[in-house]
């Protein structure tokens, strides 16, 4: 019987949880902003973690250049704090990506609403 829930599904959930925290809290960087973790990857090894984050209002990319090079500033101390906090041999290496999809999704968001709004003016203008 195979799991449906492996072992590093389960590390990098916690990983999540935990960095979420820890960059709110912990974190002292002037050059963090407003950081969501919106996901983690971990590989089968458990040796490298790819982490995703987006910044909450409008990120410009300078914005989130220098909020990625102060995660990746920040990663050892984040990955000592996280051997604390999770019981594992080895903590996996952070690597920090920008997530896209929220971006994305507004984006298509207004796409659609835009669309919508489009057909409504054409319905009024055939009842007139």
């Amino acid at each position: 019987m195979a799991k449906e829930y492996s072992r590093t599904q389960r590390v990098a959930d916690q990983m999540q949880r935990e960095l979420a925290l820890l960059i709110q809290r912990e974190v002292r960087d002037p050059r963090v902003g407003m950081i969501t973790v919106t996901g983690a990857e971990v590989s089968r090894d458990l040796a490298h973690a790819k982490v995703f984050v987006t910044l909450m209002g409008e990120a410009s990319d300078a914005a989130i250049a220098e909020n990625l090079a102060a995660l990746k500033d920040a990663s050892g101390f984040l990955r000592v704090q996280l051997g604390r906090s999770m019981k594992l041999r080895s903590i996996p290496q952070l690597h920090f990506h920008y997530d896209e999809s929220v971006r994305r999704g507004v984006h298509l968001s207004s796409l659609i609403e835009r669309a919508v709004a489009e057909d409504r003016q054409h319905a009024r203008d055939d009842e007139d």
